[in-house]
Order: C-alpha cells, then sequence, then structure tokens
C-alpha cells in the first residue's frame, strides 16, 4: 500500500504511544507482536504496516503531547486549517495549535467529553 491509499480524510490514521525507553519499547513489541521500527533518531521510531510498506503508528520519548504512557489517536486531513475550523465550529477546543513536524503539520484538540485527539496533514 503507498502512502497516498493509506490516508483517508478524517479517519482514524495512525497512533503514537509515549514511552520512557525507546529501545525497551521497541524490543517489548517486536517480541510480543512481531512489530518492525523506522528509527528516526533516538527518542522515536515508526511503527512499520504490517507489509512493512507505509507506517501505523510510532513509538516516541517525550514526543506526544499526551504525558507518559499516553497514546495519541492521529485523524489525516487533506485540509488541516479547515480541519482546525470545523473542530472548533462543532464546540471542540484546540489544545495545541497547528505545528510543523518532520511528516507535515499537525494540531491536537479537546472534543466536548475532553477526549484529546489529533489532526495531521502531509508536508506540501
Amino acid at each position: 500500500m503507498t502512502d497516498d491509499q493509506a490516508h483517508v480524510h478524517h479517519a482514524i490514521d495512525y497512533v503514537e504511544i509515549t514511552v520512557s525507553d525507546l529501545e525497551r519499547a521497541k524490543a517489548f513489541y517486536a517480541a510480543a507482536f512481531g512489530w518492525t521500527f523506522n528509527d528516526y533518531g533516538p527518542t522515536y521510531a515508526g511503527i512499520r504496516w504490517s507489509d512493512g510498506d507505509g507506517e501505523v503508528g510510532g513509538l516516541g520519548v517525550g514526543e506526544v503531547p499526551t504525558g507518559p504512557g499516553g497514546v495519541a489517536v492521529l485523524l489525516f486531513s487533506g485540509d488541516l486549517d479547515a480541519s482546525v475550523a470545523a473542530v472548533e465550529a462543532a464546540g471542540g477546543q484546540v489544545a495545541v495549535a497547528p505545528y510543523d513536524f518532520p511528516g507535515g503539520r499537525r494540531f491536537f484538540f479537546h472534543d466536548p467529553d475532553g477526549n484529546r485527539l489529533g489532526v495531521w496533514a502531509a508536508a506540501g
């Protein structure tokens, strides 16, 4: 599956797991579930899709703004600014304004019940 085929506007697209020790976490998930990783430095590793093409999530040390032991559910957006406006119009609250990261841009929000999710858009 190519990256373009994997992303659907406003669908759950990626899950990030906050860890305190990246190597220990990679060893655990590899042993428990057979996961493989793309390394992006000492604090982040992407979780490869089961066929090895693309990613379904990541492990991050202090990278995910949910705190230790947190999980960030990320939706994909074809238009990040429109998604920000839609979240606010629907009664959500932007918790972290849009910012750049190596794969594009993203923001985090709280829904009316306080659940925290993120939305990302590819660079370009």
